[in-house]
């Protein structure tokens, strides 16, 4: 489970970095936020 939700964090944060690259950097640094939420933080509340 821990796996899972590291790998979906890491695609969330890649996918806000290009969002920032894109122009959108309010939204980009959302998804960003949500994806360290996912990462550590689930794996934190998960185990």
């Amino acid at each position: 489970m821990a796996l899972i939700l590291w790998i979906l964090a890491v695609l969330i944060v890649i996918y806000g970095i290009t969002m920032i690259f894109r122009g959108r950097v309010l939204l980009g640094i959302i998804v960003i936020i949500l994806g360290l939420l996912v990462g550590p933080g689930g794996v934190s509340i998960f185990t």
